[in-house]
């Protein structure tokens, strides 16, 4: 049995995983799930690390870690400090020592994310949130989902060099979704490979699949850790 860690992404909340929880119930394992400090207007990924550490201060258990999409920016900081089964990046960030996403999207990675994405604000447009967020969710659904999302204070995390000094020696995952709107799903079969030596799982649909497959999307975890 494994505790799978879900740390949600930019404009997110502990509330997006609700739907997926019961699904890795089912299967025996155990699940948690934080909101970050997204109101702090100085948070980095050392801040947001920091508190998914304290939420697993008591867990024992083997610790699959999920980072959807932001958070896969500081994943590897946790795995760094404490002992964890496997990574695992949900449509997401993947550090590179050294550098930041900033330099990176101006220099060999112009193509990270999705040009329609930079500089919106979903939280605050509820067009933007569906289209960036939500595309493949049922309308009554992608309805809940923007009415829960929340304001992110800092932007810290894409401008500050990593933190991350030497990866931790920790298998790791990536599943990309087929239809993301946020980051491109060509950046993420590439860098996948080149930084963590796997093949991208791939999922249909779009940025979001622990709202709008939330049973496929388990059914995939758990395989990543047989």
């Amino acid at each position: 049995m494994s505790t799978f860690c879900l740390v949600h992404g930019a404009f997110l909340g502990a509330w997006c995983w609700e739907k997926l929880i019961p699904h890795l119930e089912g299967w025996g394992h155990h699940a948690i799930a934080m909101d970050l400090p997204l109101e702090d207007p100085e948070a980095g990924a050392v801040r947001y690390a920091e508190a998914v550490l304290q939420t697993l201060k008591e867990v024992d258990d083997d610790v699959v870690l999920v980072g959807h999409s932001m958070t896969g920016l500081f994943i590897p900081l946790i795995a760094s400090q404490r002992k964890v089964r496997k990574l695992v990046f949900l449509a997401g960030g993947i550090p590179k020592v050294g550098t930041s996403v900033t330099e990176r999207l101006s220099s060999s990675e112009p193509d990270m994310f999705n040009p329609d994405g930079v500089d919106q604000d979903p939280s605050q447009d509820e067009a933007v949130a569906t289209k960036l967020l939500f595309n493949d969710c049922e309308p009554d659904v992608a309805r809940w989902a923007v009415s829960k999302l929340r304001f992110q204070a800092s932007r810290l995390i894409f401008s500050e060099v990593s933190p991350l000094q030497v990866w931790p020696d920790v298998e790791s995952s990536y599943i990309l979704c087929t239809d993301d709107q946020t980051f491109t799903p060509g950046w993420s079969r590439r860098t996948a490979r080149e930084i963590l030596g796997v093949d991208a799982i791939e999922l249909p649909g779009g940025h979001c699949p622990q709202v709008s497959r939330p049973s496929h999307l388990a059914d995939i975890l758990i395989k990543t850790i047989m």
